[in-house]
């Protein structure tokens, strides 16, 4: 199954033609994902495809304050009352591995809705011991590149995700990948889900630059998704 991270209406709509099975709802991917607009969520709440919600205060590392923490937990009950499928978390300690506490209070005020681990689980000192206290929380899933910039070349660490979990959540490959190389990463991993942007630059180059962000600005492809579902369902 492919999730699409999207950051419009239109992307989710684009996963939704294109054959994908879940959105990752964000605002800003070009800083990686941030929570998306109560107004966003609305919308694509009403769509025929379970959305999960980017819970993220901010670009940047992980480690969040008491002030950032309170914005999670609203950001967390729109998304209850949005009627969302789901939710993406992630925090980290003083000392750079899972801040345990937090993410329990975020899993605790998140209930019945889904919860995936993002890929702080790529910078945190020790992933497997990251993995081990994620099954601990009750994540279903962890979003992974393997601890490196992409996912092909996080594979072997991924592989070793996935047999350590034992099917307990499911160990999702994202970042790099693409409808060349998504049925090798799977094959060499046994995953069974994977996440992608699938998008396609569409600005960049205008005089008034400051209006797109650093390298243009990307939609999500319905083509690039179809391609890489094919590759999954092959």
């Amino acid at each position: 199954m492919l999730e699409i991270c999207v950051d419009t209406i239109g992307g989710v709509a684009a996963a939704i033609k294109g054959g994908a099975g879940r959105v990752e709802l964000c605002s800003s991917l070009s800083e990686g994902g941030l929570t998306p607009s109560a107004g966003l969520m609305r919308a694509a709440a009403k769509l025929p495809i379970p959305c999960y919600a980017m819970i993220r205060p901010r670009s940047g590392l992980f480690g969040f304050s008491e002030s950032e923490a309170e914005i999670m937990l609203a950001d967390i009950a729109m998304v209850q009352e949005a009627g969302l499928a789901g939710v993406v978390l992630g925090a980290q300690g003083d000392d750079g591995g899972l801040n345990m506490p937090l993410l329990a209070q975020l899993i605790a005020a998140a209930g019945d809705l889904g919860k995936t681990l993002h890929r702080v689980i790529d910078v945190v000192p020790e992933p497997l011991i990251a993995l081990d206290q994620a099954m601990e929380l009750g994540f279903e899933r962890v979003l992974t590149s393997g601890a490196e910039p992409l996912a092909p070349d996080g594979a072997p660490l991924i592989a070793k995700m996935v047999s350590r979990a034992e099917g307990r959540l499911s160990v999702m490959p994202g970042c790099g990948l693409t409808a060349d190389n998504v049925a090798e990463v799977m094959a060499v991993t046994g995953v069974h889900e994977v996440h992608a942007a699938c998008s396609v630059k569409v600005s960049g180059d205008l005089a008034f630059s400051d209006f797109d962000p650093p390298g243009g600005r990307f939609e999500t492809s319905q083509s690039e998704i179809r391609e890489m579902v094919s590759q999954i369902s092959r």
